[in-house]
């Protein structure tokens, strides 16, 4: 690879790792002077000087309470660089029942996918199956890093020899992508980064949660790119392992949150000794002694926060209570003053990611109900909802004119039309 395709490689991954973090004090810091950083990145991985920089850890407790160990901008920008190489090959080795963090992938896909296993395994919902949950026990700090390198690195060279065999070229410089591998494996964060916030916020959160307490040898800090796509790759053998020397047709893995189906109850329960042990020596992990289930398929089971029974899809408690607190936090806004149109922004763009949730599954009277009881009628000063209620729109005089409404009607009569056109 020459110097040149190394900088563009890092101006796109560069464009791809600014995307949604335009306001943030160190992108502006980098962005500045882009150019010249970016330079400066080629030049430290080409004489291999490239060294990532304290990373900053905070808590988040939405959904869950996590321990988020954030990157800096420039060792983002390198990221989103590997993750350019080694996701289009990465994602050759991938079973298709793997949602998380693919393109074409993710939670929704995983659902359904899940909903169709549910189907399939059940005979059209005549017969009974079961499912069997699993889930690791503190995944990502209990990754074993130079486990994880050779995963990962053996794939690299397997890639590179079949481009060999075909005299042809791989598109970027092999041992500058191991090189960034093992600067950005290897490592342990939590031995140099900056805290924010306070040491209290830790407070509640396992120690297997915790980078901080991560054996010597393990753990990858989660928000990080590369850590989701290695998160993949580290249950790949596994993965197949379950479809091919099992058998099991229907299995899924989102991270690891995974569940098996099958007709027969005693072969799951036979199974999970099995599972178990190549776990713990192939891998290294644990199952969570708690979160190991075994449901029938008629009762349901909760998956990616929703819901999967037979004929219907619903959404998960906790999603409806996240949406219950989120109304309440607009509603304090719309009681204490007017509304800017900066909070009317936010108040579209939260209310909007909810039922762009909720709106792909059996939910039409859970979303009217919330909205038509926990909404502040003060609200329908700015905005209103379609008839589907699926989206809020901020209130346009256009749309209200196209419809027949003129300004100064009833508020709340002009919101019940719009419903129920």
């Amino acid at each position: 690879m020459n110097d040149i395709q190394l900088i563009t490689d890092l101006f796109q991954a560069y464009y791809n790792a600014r995307q949604n973090k335009r306001n943030t004090i160190n992108q502006l810091k980098f962005e500045l002077n882009f150019e010249h950083e970016i330079l400066k990145l080629s030049n430290e991985i080409k004489l291999r000087t490239y060294k990532p920089l304290r990373e900053i850890a905070f808590i988040v407790n939405k959904p869950v309470k996590r321990e988020i160990l954030a990157a800096e901008f420039r060792d983002r920008v390198v990221h989103h660089l590997l993750f350019q190489y080694l996701s289009p090959i990465i994602e050759k080795y991938l079973i298709y029942d793997c949602y998380s963090c693919r393109k074409g992938k993710g939670t929704s896909a995983g659902i359904q996918r899940a909903a169709k296993f549910l189907r399939s395994c059940s005979q059209n919902y005549k017969e009974d199956c079961y499912i069997m949950q699993m889930d690791i026990s503190g995944y990502f700090m209990s990754i074993n890093k130079e486990l994880l390198y050779h995963k990962v690195n053996g794939i690299l060279q397997t890639e590179y020899q079949k481009y060999a065999l075909l005299n042809k070229v791989i598109p970027f410089d092999v041992s500058m992508v191991e090189f960034l591998l093992r600067k950005t494996i290897v490592r342990n964060p939590a031995d140099n980064c900056t805290i924010k916030g306070s040491r209290f916020d830790w407070d509640g959160l396992p120690s297997n949660k915790s980078m901080f307490y991560a054996s010597q040898g393990c753990g990858l800090p989660i928000g990080n790119l590369t850590s989701q796509l290695f998160g993949n790759v580290f249950l790949n053998d596994f993965d197949h392992w379950m479809k091919k020397i099992m058998g099991f047709s229907y299995y899924g893995r989102y991270v690891d949150d995974f569940f098996v189906m099958h007709p027969d109850k005693r072969r799951l329960l036979n199974a999970l000794p099995t599972i178990t042990d190549y776990l713990k020596v192939n891998e290294k992990l644990t199952l969570h002694p708690t979160k190991t289930k075994i449901k029938q398929s008629k009762s349901g089971f909760l998956f990616l926060g929703a819901v999967i029974k037979p004929y219907r899809i619903y959404i998960a408690n906790r999603t409806k209570g996240n949406f219950c607190q989120a109304l309440e936090k607009h509603n304090k806004i719309i009681r204490n003053h007017k509304p800017t149109d900066e909070e009317k922004k936010q108040f579209i763009s939260s209310m909007n990611s909810y039922l762009g949730i909720m709106k792909h599954y059996q939910t039409y009277k859970i979303r009217k109900q919330m909205i038509k009881n926990r909404l502040s009628a003060g609200w329908w000063n700015s905005v209103f909802v379609n008839g589907g209620h699926e989206k809020f729109v901020l209130e346009n005089e256009s749309v209200l004119v196209s419809t027949g409404i003129k300004k100064g009607k009833n508020r709340l009569s002009t919101f019940a039309f719009l419903v129920f056109l």
